[in-house]
């Protein structure tokens, strides 16, 4: 047994008997440090580190590591890295999601697969089900996130930070190059890059008008001797 085995065997056994509840307890890691509430279901690969508060009846893991961070009551945390941030009550986040240090992701929100996010804050309700990346932003209550969207925060000597209102919807493979500022109830068509303002309850759309050349494909190929 190594000098590690028995904290965690003791601290285990304390979580146990306040009313946590682990699937496999030889596959949950926990420090000393850690406070976790009753009803909760840590799952294994759960890892919690630092100074760590996990609410009463959230689910933990599998495969999760959170560090230093709160995580309130009845959250859902499945496959996924936090550090050094704050969820809100009732949010589910993952699979597969990292949350970077100085973020707050507000009370029911979700946040899924392959997103990340730092340095930044969620109103509540707020969604960005995959393959989003928010940095160095401040965003409202009830904002729709399509797959895609990437804040460009760094120009490559300074970060720069996007503010976006609340009820705002985000369509597929939205860019946001700041500082920019995204008024309330404002609707972003997906495939716009945003270089400037959008007032509230406006619509942005910036990309190139579609041009269909009949026949181009076909004679591509007959070109290149593919057909």
């Amino acid at each position: 047994m190594n000098h590690y085995s028995a904290p965690l065997e003791k601290k285990r056994e304390q979580l146990l008997q306040a009313g946590v509840i682990m699937m496999d307890p030889a596959a949950v890691y926990v420090e000393e440090s850690v406070t976790v509430g009753a009803g909760t279901l840590l799952l294994p690969g759960t890892i919690l580190r630092g100074e760590t508060v996990i609410g009463e009846n959230c689910c933990i893991g599998p495969q999760t590591m959170i560090t230093d961070s709160t995580v309130e009551d009845g959250c859902t945390v499945n496959a996924s890295q936090c550090e050094e941030s704050l969820i809100k009550r009732d949010c589910q986040i993952g699979p597969y999601t990292h949350i970077r240090p100085h973020c707050t992701v507000g009370e029911g929100s979700k946040i899924g697969a392959f997103v990340q996010l730092k340095n930044c804050t969620l109103g509540r309700e707020t969604k960005m089900a995959h393959l989003t990346y928010v940095g160095d932003s401040d965003v409202g209550e009830n904002c729709n996130f399509g797959c895609g969207t990437v804040t460009c925060n760094y120009d490559g000597f300074q970060k720069h930070r996007t503010t976006i209102g609340s009820h705002v919807f985000v369509g597929c493979n939205t860019n946001f190059v700041p500082p920019v500022a995204i008024g309330d109830g404002a609707f972003i068509a997906a495939g716009t890059t945003v270089t400037e303002d959008i007032p509230e309850d406006a619509m942005a759309i910036g990309r190139v008008r579609q041009e269909v050349k009949e026949g181009w494909a076909g004679e591509n190929r007959r070109r290149k001797g593919k057909q």
